[in-house]
């Protein structure tokens, strides 16, 4: 029973990789379009931050779910 717990909280855990890796993405699309168009900076960046909160808001979600499991269920 508790390998199975261990196997739902590492997949829980899956949307924490997956944010990094999409923050790392769009950060670099960012500087990308800031250095193509210099003029929209703040316009880009108000995006990004907002891109980036939703981002890591989901990877949040992930970890308390996994959290939740490994102490309730454990």
């Amino acid at each position: 029973m508790i390998g199975y717990i261990a196997i739902a909280a590492a997949l829980a855990l899956l949307p924490c990789a997956a944010a990094g890796a999409a923050m790392g993405i769009a950060t670099g699309k960012a500087a990308d379009a800031t250095a193509r168009q210099p003029e929209a900076s703040g316009k880009i960046q108000s995006i990004l931050i907002m891109g980036l909160a939703l981002t890591e808001s989901c990877a949040i979600y992930g970890f308390v779910t996994a959290l939740i499991m490994l102490f309730t269920l454990g």
